[in-house]
């Protein structure tokens, strides 16, 4: 399939004995190399609350022995630390990522997911698509954003800012029908949502929570799921289900008109589906969610510059060969952080042509991995490793 991603590979868990050092404030050497491509140095920034601490990884995209992947537990409603992210995938540094489904205390007795907002592609291949703009969390981008933006590197190893549209059907003896959803925590109003065995073992009740514009919208009780192996329906249900999908299943999961849809379909019906993410440019060979700051060198119109906080970055030069990725401290002589608008700008002083905001507050986090363990180089504001659904992961080859 042309410019379209498939199912995401397999990340098979590692369980290993993780020895993970936290640096004292001030103590970490600037400007050394981790491995060959990939630098690590920290500096103060005068920010509007207060100074901030920046710790900076440079990648070098155009060495042969650097690449760039996304960090993920195996599925995409699981969570882990960075350090372990980093430490189990055999990264030499990361970062984490996208903003994510956190908490429902909105929905009683629906479980928080874990799973991010906005697209991911790992290996190539789609893990997820994005949540409807008003089921987003996190804080306001600048206007105009769909939530489907990405930032990642494409198979010509040239990181680049850029949209992921979910393109699918469901076709059926009566006839084909649009996929409005792929392994995403909010399925649009009135859709039909595909998860697969990369979802996890959570429940997928929360897909059916909310409306395209109101996160904290009751749930609907008209929904129904079809799982769907070799071309079959192979089951049939009159609600969200739970528990691991089996390889080669396709569970499709209808809220609304969307369930009325799979209402017809009975066990034994042939359902073909078929999905991909269109990039509209360079398939990416990486993608993670969030939301632009900074475009051709300029920052984008309506950046927040009143609240400051502790925040993570990416950022890349002109030519899309030289990454950036930023992580502000959130130790307690720190914490205040920066603004939106103050992190692009910090970015753009970098020599950043376009930057891209993830996750931030208690997700946070850079780590390195050197000769005694992965040493988690800016401090949680929390004071401890949050758990995160995924992370940009910086990798050495041979």
């Amino acid at each position: 399939m042309n410019r379209r991603s498939a199912v995401i590979a397999s990340c098979g868990a590692v369980f290993a004995l993780l020895t993970v050092f936290v640096v004292p404030a001030g103590a970490a050497p600037d400007g050394s190399a981790v491995v060959r491509g990939v630098r690590y140095r920290q500096f103060d920034v005068a920010g509007a609350a207060g100074t901030a601490r920046v710790h900076l990884l440079t990648v070098d995209l155009g060495d042969r022995h650097v690449r760039v992947r996304l960090l993920h537990p195996g599925a995409v409603a699981a969570r882990e630390t960075v350090s372990r992210l980093v430490e189990t995938a055999g990264a030499v540094a990361g970062v984490n990522g996208d903003f994510f489904d956190i908490t429902e205390t909105q929905h009683p007795g629906v479980e928080a997911t874990g799973a991010t907002v906005g697209p991911a592609v790992a290996d190539g291949r789609a893990m997820k698509a994005a949540v409807p703009p008003g089921q987003r969390f996190g804080p306001a981008p600048p206007p105009g954003i769909t939530g489907r933006e990405v930032f990642g590197v494409g198979v010509d190893r040239r990181a680049r800012p850029g949209r992921l549209r979910l393109v699918g059907s469901v076709r059926t003896a009566a006839g084909a029908l649009p996929l409005g959803g792929l392994n995403q925590y909010a399925l649009p109003q009135d859709s039909i949502g595909a998860f697969t065995m990369w979802w996890g073992t959570v429940s997928r009740a929360r897909a059916v929570c909310g409306t395209d514009t109101d996160r904290s919208a009751d749930c609907d009780t008209d929904a129904r799921e079809v799982a769907v192996r070799a071309g079959r329906v192979v089951t049939v249900s009159g609600g969200p289900g739970a528990g691991p999908i089996a390889p080669g299943t396709t569970v499709l999961l209808g809220r609304g008109s969307g369930a009325r849809r799979l209402a017809g379909l009975s066990v034994g019906d042939r359902v073909r589906v078929r999905y991909g993410l269109v990039s509209g440019s360079v398939p990416y060979a990486f993608a993670i969610g969030g939301f632009p700051v900074l475009s051709g060198g300029e920052p984008l119109p309506g950046l927040d510059d009143r609240v400051s906080a502790v925040r993570t970055a990416v950022g890349v030069t002109p030519g899309g060969r030289r990454l950036l990725l930023l992580a502000l401290d959130g130790s307690a002589g720190y914490r205040t952080g920066l603004t939106v608008a103050e992190e692009a700008a910090t970015l753009r002083t970098l020599g950043a042509a376009e930057g891209f905001n993830l996750d931030g507050g208690g997700s946070t986090e850079l780590v390195t991995r050197e000769r005694g363990g992965i040493v988690i180089r800016s401090h949680p504001s929390g004071g401890a490793e949050r758990p995160v659904p995924n992370g940009i992961g910086v990798f050495a080859v041979p």
